[in-house]
């Protein structure tokens, strides 16, 4: 077996701590926390905009938008006129990942496709 400089172990890889990419994931890597990022992108939306173009639960949304706004990623806004009126937009922060997300498309369209010509496996298995 080589050294630990060469093939880290488990134990060293323990004892150095999680990666930045990791840590990167465990703030925004949910499912949900993705898809209400993705979908601020487009700007400021209502709590029910957001409801309906994510297709999440309104407990689940107001969890996620909670934790996202405690972690800095968006901004919350209220109107007090009637109807009171609740906005998200991301923070400059959480518009700092568009970027991120433009890449990870970019990977999708090129990785995820199947060849020209070859049989989209995902869809045949879907039926």
């Amino acid at each position: 077996m080589s050294s630990g400089t060469d093939n880290p172990t488990a134990e060293t890889v323990a004892d150095d701590g999680p990666c930045a990419v990791v840590d990167s994931l465990e703030q925004i890597g949910s499912q949900w926390r993705l898809i209400v990022l993705h979908d601020l992108q487009d700007g400021e939306k209502r709590f029910n905009e957001l409801k309906r173009s994510t297709d999440a639960s309104s407990r689940t949304l107001s969890r996620v938008l909670d934790d996202l706004q405690e972690m800095g990623f968006v901004d919350r806004r209220m109107e007090e006129d009637a109807p009171v009126a609740t906005y998200y937009s991301l923070t400059r922060k959480g518009e700092s990942l568009c970027p991120v997300f433009d890449e990870i498309e970019r990977w999708a369209d090129e990785w995820l496709q199947p060849p020209a010509g070859e049989p989209d496996v995902a869809a045949e298995s879907a039926d």
